[in-house]
């Protein structure tokens, strides 16, 4: 297995570091990377159920990039530890134009979301929804949150506020829970001209917009439809 990838050039390296910024600022934890074919995939973790009783839906970020390079892996790496690679090699850009070779930090196997891969066929397009609607969703849950939250309170607590409020069901998007739209605000994915496309397979939910995309993946025993 290839200990590098080679992003195509500083504007790409640039864009990877603050798409892991944005994901760290949610959850310091991990990033998965899967490369194939010329495109590396990144996968971040948004929100994930707290244990088997939790039945809220694993919500995840997903960026693309292109690779000079075609090696295959599969990969679960701490994100502060690639986000300091990144920014080490940003400092020693020479010309913007040529490719980055990244090497990966030591891996990690104990992330359970990373175990959960969407799948690549079979996605029904669903209404598209306007970016500004999603963001009003998320900010609203935002000053839900913090308003049920206190300064203190304790993890438990914290977490059931957190599945209750982004698990409740978006109005007139039944099947896109609010924490949906808190990942795409959070992860930047909104702000561009164009609607939010949504798109659905089995337990899965895609929002995709020309930033990035939002999956959601909703436990069996919870389907709405």
């Amino acid at each position: 297995m290839s200990q590098t990838f080679s992003l195509v050039d500083s504007h790409s390296l640039g864009d990877l570091q603050v798409f892991l910024s944005r994901a760290q600022r949610v959850e310091d934890g991990s990033v998965r990377l899967i490369s194939g074919s010329g495109v590396l995939a990144v996968y971040v973790a948004v929100l994930v159920p707290a244990g088997l009783l939790d039945e809220s839906a694993t919500v995840l970020g997903l960026r693309t990039f292109a690779l000079t390079d075609v090696d295959t892996f599969d990969v679960v790496v701490p994100v502060r530890s690639l986000l300091e690679r990144l920014n080490r090699l940003q400092g020693e850009v020479v010309d913007a134009a040529a490719a980055v070779s990244v090497s990966l930090p030591m891996q990690v196997n104990t992330v359970t979301w990373a175990a959960i891969s969407p799948p690549r066929g079979g996605w029904k397009e669903l209404e598209s929804v306007e970016a500004s609607m999603l963001e009003s969703v998320a900010k609203a849950g935002i000053d839900e949150v913090a308003a049920a939250v206190p300064t203190g309170t304790g993890e438990q607590i914290v977490q059931r506020v957190r599945s209750e409020v982004w698990g409740h069901p978006i109005s007139g998007l039944e099947y896109v829970p609010a924490g949906a739209a808190f990942a795409g605000l959070s992860l930047g994915f909104f702000g561009g001209p164009d609607p939010v496309r949504i798109y659905e397979t089995g337990p899965w939910t895609r929002l995709t917009s020309e930033r990035g995309h939002v999956l959601v993946k909703r436990r069996a025993w919870s389907l709405q439809r």
